[in-house]
């Protein structure tokens, strides 16, 4: 396809088009000359339809094929629509959500999950899904919590490398990485809120992730809804020209969050849509979705010389590019299939991917010899909880179906072919819920059973876009049902489901034992059944921190150092609780014990441009074979800048049968000790560093082992 000639061809009002996105229900044209979207103020005329470049939120197959070919038959340059979607963390067949994901410490669990759900949106008619979702978080109380790996760059960094690795595997999709930049640190926890924050905390924490996307071949990058130090990050000039295109190289699409360009107005930058469009393209935002700032705009900018329809091209061209790679103006209906779409989706073979990842993503907090549950021994076991019998895919699930899905009670019921499991709800679903009148019930079952387990916590629709919460603890029946039920019942676990950190401190002295589920998604209720009963071990570890209480937000384990660390008059610390966080980034306990022994140093010292090796010994100790993850940390003692306590700087998850043992082996790089400092450049500086490697997050003051950084020989 010649795309210069094409281009040559359009007009500037198709053009316009092409970087216009719209919702698939606005590409059905009426009788009526106006087509009015779902948004009040978003008014389309046949002409924008007929020349639209891309659509979102088509339902199948089948309704792809149909919106294509009517769009096919209206254009008048036959250039095919991208059709795009929120396949964030599967597309029927519904795996972990990302922040669990971010727990497996597993990038080819990742990975694979990814491919998978690739594999189902390709032939479900999807060209481009939404994801990966990298914004760093450190307050739980934000609800796109659950859309994001953690808390902690290096992590989040190779979780998003797998991530577009895996949807972009096949060559048929393309992924898009989001929210650009630093949404996750929206301020209050709360969605479309601002964020204030130094260019090197920018550049330190919150933009690696971005980049490693980038770096892996993302084919698309998403702005951020807010605020950043001032500006909307859709009219960001600094943000998505200096930053992306010229410092970065970016030169595939950008496209808007949803109605983001106009919502400049509403965010007091721009005074009118006018102002919002010229922002916009200045900056090289590319798509603008669900809005018609560019249409509507563009036009007389450019008569008034304050646009240049060059920048106009330069736009189009980049998502002309894209749809030829992908093949579109070839085959226009790719390869969506309903009948491969309805054969591939929730086979066996990725309800099988499914329930592994949710295996891998599950992390246990507390045992207290309660697990695992003997499933030869027990012959009776209550499911209690109001969310024993629901399917808990998680938020943004998008085709997914609770119906096609495993909740706990049939996972656990599936397994135990051969005992009685009886189940009480306990209480309702509800997050203030105070409705106790089930709880006697509850205990009267538990009191006469062998095992218990309790699923509690929060429901999945609780977590999301606009989902913030100011209080992040269990509703006051569930706490009553799990105090109540472990009265009678010491051989009760919890299993809690989650799409944040919550608040446990005021019930977890009440609870055994403790599984976090997350939102594990459609085999999750298998997955549970699995881990309670020890037929698969816990291997997976924290990808955020679990505050004491909301008044710690944020909290994060690499945080700066406090001249007066100490708890006491003067200190640093709360007069009226614990300065320790409940479970830290890193923690996870399993069914075995593991020790780790000293770091070992190839070298105390490392020159620059050279590389030193950190070893450990690593058995397993106890009488399960089980997984673990090694993690290195490491901290610049003495900076020009005052450094983060420690960082997360390596890691490995390594299987090992009950007494073996394995040396564990890390590679340390001048690359790994750099960050931005006082002269504004990304560098390491000579001096003092401490380590420290532990498989649980806990780390000792005094058992760090020191190095030090010098200059080039």
């Amino acid at each position: 396809m010649d795309l210069k000639k094409l281009l040559s061809k359009m007009t500037l009002e198709q053009k316009l088009a092409q970087l216009t996105q719209v919702n698939a229900n606005c590409l059905t044209v009426g009788a009526s000359e106006d087509i009015t979207g779902p948004e009040q103020e978003v008014s389309l005329t046949k002409a924008d339809v007929a020349s639209a470049g891309s659509t979102l939120n088509f339902e199948n197959a089948a309704e792809g094929i149909r919106v294509q070919k009517e769009h096919l038959e209206l254009d008048p340059n036959k250039i095919p629509l991208l059709f795009m979607h929120d396949v964030i963390h599967g597309y029927k067949t519904i795996y972990p959500i990302p922040l669990a994901l971010g727990a497996s410490f597993d990038t080819d669990t990742v990975e694979e999950c990814c491919a998978m759900a690739s594999e189902e949106m390709t032939v479900g008619g999807v060209h481009v899904t939404f994801a990966p979702m990298v914004d760093l978080v450190r307050d739980p109380r934000w609800g796109r919590c659950m859309e994001t790996t953690g808390e902690d760059p290096y992590l989040n960094c190779d979780m998003a490398r797998a991530m577009v690795r895996g949807f972009q595997k096949s060559g048929k999709v393309a992924a898009c990485v989001k929210h650009f930049a630093a949404y996750g640190q929206s301020e209050s926890g709360l969605d479309y809120s601002a964020t204030d924050m130094s260019e090197r905390t920018l550049r330190d924490f919150y933009l690696p992730a971005y980049k490693a996307a980038i770096d892996e071949g993302v084919e698309m990058l998403m702005t951020s809804f807010n605020i950043l130090n001032g500006v909307p990050s859709s009219g960001n000039k600094w943000l998505v020209k200096n930053l992306l295109r010229d410092e970065w190289g970016y030169d595939k699409i950008v496209i808007s969050d949803y109605n983001a360009f106009r919502e400049m107005k509403a965010l007091g930058f721009c005074e009118t849509e006018k102002e919002c469009a010229k922002l916009a393209i200045d900056a090289t935002s590319d798509i603008e979705m669900m809005s018609p700032c560019y249409l509507q705009n563009i036009p007389q900018l450019i008569n008034e010389g304050v646009v240049s329809e060059e920048q106009i091209d330069e736009a189009v061209m980049r998502v002309l590019r894209l749809k030829e790679k992908l093949g579109l103006f070839e085959k226009p209906y790719l390869y969506a299939d309903p009948k491969a779409e309805e054969e591939i989706c929730l086979c066996e073979k990725h309800r099988d991917i499914a329930r592994r990842a949710a295996e891998k993503s599950a992390v246990l907090l507390k045992n207290d010899n309660v697990l695992p549950f003997n499933k030869n021994a027990v012959k009776r076991v209550a499911v209690i909880g109001p969310f024993a019998d629901r399917v808990m895919l998680g938020n943004w699930l998008c085709h997914g179906k609770e119906s096609e899905g495993i909740s706990a009670l049939t996972g656990i019921k599936g397994l135990l072919k051969n005992a009685e499991v009886l189940y009480s709800k306990g209480c309702l679903e509800g997050v203030n819920e105070s409705d106790c009148s089930l709880v006697e019930e509850a205990k009267a079952l538990a009191k006469e059973c062998d095992a218990v387990i309790i699923c509690a916590g929060e429901d999945y629709k609780m977590s999301g876009e606009s989902m913030s919460r100011a209080e992040l603890r269990l509703s006051p029946a569930q706490k009553t049902l799990i105090r109540e039920v472990g009265k009678v019942n010491k051989n009760t676990a919890v299993v809690l489901f989650s799409g944040r950190a919550l608040v446990l401190t005021d019930i977890i002295d009440d609870i055994n034992a403790l599984v976090l589920a997350w939102q594990p998604g459609t085999e999750g209720g298998n997955a549970i059944a699995n881990l309670l009963f020890g037929e698969v071990n816990f291997g997976a570890k924290l990808p955020m921190t679990f505050p004491r209480s909301e008044g710690q937000i944020p909290a994060y384990y690499n945080c700066y150092r406090s001249s007066r660390p100490y708890e006491g008059p003067y200190g640093c610390w709360y007069i009226d609780m614990p300065k320790a966080r409940l479970f830290e980034f890193g923690y996870g306990l399993s069914y075995t014990s593991f020790e780790v022994s000293a770091p070992e140093l190839s070298s105390l010292t490392m020159n620059k441009g050279e590389s030193i090796e950190v070893s450990v010994n690593v058995k397993n100790v106890g009488k399960m074979a089980g997984e673990t993850v090694v993690q290195l940390y490491i901290r610049d003692d003495f900076a020009s800048l005052a450094r983060p306590n420690r960082e997360l700087k390596g890691y490995k998850k390594i299987f090992l049968n009950a007494g073996e043992a394995q040396r564990v082996i890390f590679t340390i790089s001048e690359e790994q000790l750099k960050f931005w400092s006082i002269n504004n450049k990304f560098e390491a500086e000579e001096g003092s560093f401490t380590l420290w490697v532990n498989e649980n997050g806990i780390v000792n003051e005094t058992d760090g082992v020191k190095f030090n950084l010098l200059s080039k020989k």
